[in-house]
C-alpha cells in the first residue's frame, strides 16, 4: 500500500498544568477525508496547530509525504503544501476579495492574473466568486469561499479546515461538501474538524478521536452512529436533551417596529424588528452571519438604546434604559463574543462572575464587593457547567474556547433570568457539552423564563426551539411554528424568503 500523506507519531504538547497532547499518532491517506473529534479541552486545536506550523511539539514527529516533517511557522507548512481554513475568517471587510486573496499569498502575481486564477479556480470547484467584490458585501458562505480559494491558489496536498460549516446555510453546506470531495477525488487529503456529528458520519472517511490529550479511538464515520460518536469523545453514555412540555405564558419580551442604524460603516441596520416571546417559551432566531445578529442582540441587552416604545419587559417600556438597568429587571444577555465582550480575558474567572452578577445576585455590601460569596457562585458555575479549569482565580484567557463559552452561558442561566437573550450558545462546543448547556436553556424555559437564542446552527434551533424566525440583511421574518418546519424551509427563510406562512397555525405566531 502506499504510503500515508501525512504520518503523526507521538506528539506531545504540554503547557503549564495541562497536557494539550499525549503521545499522539494517527494517519491521513491521500483523497482521505479524515474526521478529528473531540470534547472541548481534547487538544484539537493544538494538534492541528503543531501540523500547521503555529506551535512547536514537545516530543514526537511528523512525516509528510515520506519525508521528515516540522514546520517552525505556517510560511514553512504552506511551502509543503499544508493549507488551513480557520473557524473565524481572517478577512479585510474594506478590501477586493483579489486584494484579500493577494494578502495571504507569499508571491501574488499582478492583480489582474491573479483575478483570472480566482475565477477560474473558483468556477472550477464549484465555488463562483467575484475577485473585485468588496468583502463586506459578501455573505458568510462567499467570505468562507475566498477563504478556501485562498487555500486552493496554493495548490495543497493536506487541507485543513477547522469548523467549516458553523455560519453556512444547508444550502451552502451541499456545495461545501461537493467541494470538498471533489478535491479528496482530485488526491488531496482533508483533515476535518467539527462538532456536527451527523455531517461527520455524511462526509468522512475516517475519524480519529481524541480524549483528554490522548487518541482513544478510530473509526469509519459512515459505519458509526452519532451517539456512539459522542460517547467515544467523552467516554461515557451520551444523553439527547429533553424538553418538558409547557404552556406558554404571558409576553414577557416585545419588540415592536425597532429601527436601528449600525454603529460603524461595515454594519446592518435592523429594519421593523417586532417579536414577541412568552413565559416558558424559547423563540429561535437563524441568520448567516452579517444579517443583524450582533444589532439585535445590542438592542435586546440595552448596548444599544432606542426609542422607549419599541422593547418592553412585561410591558414596561426599556428602549431608553442601558445594560444594567434591564438586567435589574431580570434580562440578561451571553453575546457572541466570549472573550473580550463575555468575559474580560484578564481577569479571573472570579472577577468575570461579579462583572454580571453584581447587581443582580447582591455581591456588594455597602459598596464593597463580598468576594467570598462572588467566588462561592463562580466555583458553583464551573461544576453545574462541567468547567474545564484548574480554579477560579485563573484568567479568563486561560480557557478553552469551549470551556469559557460554558462558563459564559452557566454564569447567566444560574442568575435565574426572567428573560434570556443569547447569541451563538455552543460555538465551538462539543457535543456533550452543547447538549448540556442546550438542556439548561430548555430547562430554565421550563421553569418560565423566556429565551431568544440566536444561533447559526439550525440542528440547534430545530431541536430547542418552539417558534423560529430568521434574519437576513436586518430584516426578521415572521415566527413560525418549528414542529413542522423542514430544512428546505428554513434554508429559503434563511436566505430572504420571509414571505413564508402557514395559514393554519398563523395564529400562534408572534408579530
Amino acid at each position: 500500500m502506499d504510503e500515508p500523506l501525512l504520518v503523526v507519531e507521538g506528539l506531545t504538547k504540554a503547557y503549564p498544568g495541562v497536557v494539550a497532547n499525549d503521545g499522539v499518532s494517527f494517519s491521513v491517506a491521500r483523497g482521505e477525508i479524515h474526521a478529528l473529534l473531540g470534547e472541548n479541552g481534547a487538544g484539537k486545536s493544538t494538534l492541528v496547530k503543531m501540523i500547521y506550523g503555529l506551535v512547536r511539539p514537545d516530543a514526537g514527529r511528523m512525516r509528510l509525504s515520506g519525508q521528515d516533517y516540522a514546520p517552525s511557522e505556517p510560511r514553512e507548512a504552506r511551502a509543503r503544501g499544508v493549507a488551513m481554513v480557520f473557524q473565524h475568517f481572517s478577512l479585510f471587510d474594506a478590501l477586493s476579495v483579489a486584494e484579500n486573496v493577494a494578502l495571504g499569498m507569499e508571491a501574488p502575481p499582478p492583480m489582474t492574473r491573479l483575478a483570472e486564477r480566482i475565477r477560474a479556480v473558483s468556477e472550477a470547484y464549484g465555488l463562483p466568486l467575484d475577485p473585485d467584490r468588496t468583502v463586506a458585501t459578501l455573505s458568510a458562505g462567499e467570505r468562507q469561499r475566498v477563504e478556501i480559494i485562498r487555500c486552493l491558489l496554493q495548490d495543497p496536498r493536506l487541507l485543513i479546515m477547522d469548523e467549516p460549516t458553523s455560519v453556512l446555510t444547508p444550502q451552502e453546506v451541499e456545495i461545501l461538501f461537493e467541494t470538498l470531495r471533489k478535491l479528496a477525488a482530485e488526491g488531496t487529503a482533508i483533515l476535518y474538524i467539527s462538532h456536527k456529528l451527523e455531517e461527520i458520519r455524511a462526509l468522512c472517511d475516517a475519524a480519529t478521536i481524541l480524549r483528554r490529550g490522548k487518541v482513544v479511538a478510530t473509526c469509519t464515520p459512515r459505519e458509526t452512529s452519532a451517539a456512539a460518536l459522542a460517547e467515544l469523545m467523552v467516554g461515557a453514555a451520551f444523553q439527547a436533551p429533553e424538553r418538558q412540555p409547557v404552556e406558554p405564558g404571558q409576553v414577557l419580551l416585545e419588540v415592536t417596529k425597532l429601527d436601528l442604524p449600525p454603529d460603524n460603516p461595515l454594519g446592518t441596520s435592523l429594519r421593523e424588528i417586532s417579536l414577541a416571546v412568552r413565559a416558558g417559551e424559547i423563540l429561535g432566531i437563524g441568520g448567516v452571519a452579517g444579517n443583524g445578529q450582533e444589532e439585535l442582540v445590542a438592542a435586546l441587552s440595552g448596548e444599544a438604546t432606542t426609542a422607549p416604545g419599541t422593547v418592553r419587559i412585561m410591558g414596561e417600556p426599556v428602549g431608553h434604559l442601558g445594560p444594567n438597568p434591564r438586567r435589574q429587571r431580570g434580562l440578561l444577555t451571553a453575546p457572541e463574543e466570549r472573550l473580550g465582550h463575555a468575559a474580560a480575558p484578564d481577569m479571573t474567572l472570579v472577577e468575570n462572575t461579579a462583572l454580571t452578577a453584581l447587581a443582580r445576585m447582591n455581591l456588594a455590601r455597602r459598596g464593597f464587593i463580598d468576594w467570598p460569596r462572588t467566588r462561592a457562585l463562580a466555583e458553583r458555575i464551573v461544576r453545574r457547567f462541567d468547567v474545564r479549569t484548574a480554579g477560579v482565580e485563573h484568567a479568563a484567557r486561560s480557557l478553552s474556547g469551549g470551556n469559557l463559552q460554558k462558563f459564559v452561558i452557566g454564569r447567566e442561566i444560574l442568575q435565574e433570568p426572567r428573560i434570556l437573550v443569547v447569541n451563538q450558545p455552543t460555538w465551538g462546543v462539543d457535543a456533550a457539552a452543547a447538549a448540556a448547556i442546550r438542556q439548561a436553556l430548555m430547562d430554565l424555559a421550563a421553569e418560565g423564563a423566556a429565551i431568544v437564542v440566536v444561533s447559526q446552527d439550525l440542528d440547534e434551533l430545530m431541536e430547542i426551539s418552539d417558534r423560529f424566525a430568521a434574519l437576513n440583511g436586518g430584516r426578521l421574518s415572521q415566527s413560525l411554528p418549528t414542529r413542522g418546519l423542514t430544512v428546505e424551509q428554513v434554508g429559503l427563510m434563511l436566505g430572504g424568503t420571509h414571505g413564508m406562512h402557514r395559514p393554519q397555525e398563523a395564529s400562534h405566531a408572534a408579530p
